[in-house]
């Protein structure tokens, strides 16, 4: 039987958006989006985080150019204690305690507090990091992609991913990675706003079937939708959105992959990173 896992879904800080750009028809207002990662309590592995959100990086990297663009373009708020080093550290959880950090991918908003785990491997897709290597300045900022926020010793501690044909219930998707090696977690996937973006289905539940309805599940979808309504829904976002991604089709592919999956799953806990968590159905263990 495969091992529960617990997930916990966090934020530590967030950034300020109009409402209409992250969904298509929405208000022109400005709203405040969480910068969301996750706890993972695996029986084995123990404390893993899956990103980070921001970190004070984030916020040295915006007092001088050419953070300072990506700073005006996307304000961040972190108020102290809001950190993942702080909130896990609340949590009886020591930094150096914390052995691996799945990535989703490497925007700003998901790899800013890095640096604060020193004991950490990386986990991440292979086709991440290659496409991003090679930017700096503005070429960078234009991907949501501030290198500084990286390790010194980044690429040494990345582990990368092993794809293989995925089990019957996690179709349409050709591939997944089973990131524990005992089922509690698949990496699907979902590249398209950024390369080599990843989203998790892990089972927080003991034994909970991904052939079934989707009780016992919970999706960690990252960026693949700006709300949990617009991937059960597959809405799109404004169209000037749309220019920040890094491959238009490749993200219209991922995200119909995924509202695919959830019809046949449709009890499955979602969690997208810049809105509340969903609430968990019953058959869920919540986090």
């Amino acid at each position: 039987m495969s091992p529960a896992v617990e997930v916990v879904p966090l934020a530590a800080g967030e950034c300020l958006n109009l409402a209409a750009l992250t969904e298509r028809g929405g208000r022109w207002r400005v709203r405040r989006y969480p910068a969301g990662f996750a706890l993972l309590r695996h029986p084995e592995h123990g404390a893993v985080l899956f990103d980070t959100g921001y970190g004070e990086g984030v916020l040295s990297a915006m007092r001088r150019w050419p953070g300072l663009l990506y700073g005006l373009v996307t304000p961040v708020r972190l108020e102290v204690g809001q950190t993942a080093r702080e909130q896990l550290a609340a949590r009886g959880i020591p930094a150096d305690e914390v052995r691996s950090i799945i990535v989703s991918h490497l925007h700003a908003d998901h790899v800013g507090a890095l640096r604060d785990f020193p004991a950490a491997r990386f986990v991440i897709d292979p086709a991440a990091y290659p496409p991003l290597r090679s930017l700096k300045g503005l070429r960078a900022v234009r991907r949501a992609f501030l290198p500084e926020l990286l390790p010194a010793d980044f690429e040494e501690r990345c582990g990368a991913l092993t794809f293989s044909p995925a089990p019957p219930g996690l179709l349409p998707f050709p591939e997944a990675a089973d990131v524990f090696g005992d089922g509690g977690a698949y990496a699907l996937r979902v590249p398209g706003h950024a390369p080599g973006m990843i989203a998790l289905v892990v089972r927080t539940c003991p034994g909970a079937n991904l052939d079934g309805d989707g009780s016992g599940l919970t999706l960690l979808a990252s960026d693949a939708a700006w709300s949990v309504r617009a991937l059960r829904q597959n809405l799109t976002v404004h169209p000037i959105a749309r220019l920040a991604f890094w491959d238009v089709a490749q993200e219209a592919r991922s995200r119909a992959a995924l509202h695919a999956w959830l019809l046949a799953h449709p009890r499955t806990r979602v969690i997208v990173s810049h809105e509340r968590p969903e609430e968990a159905h019953a058959g869920h263990r919540a986090g």
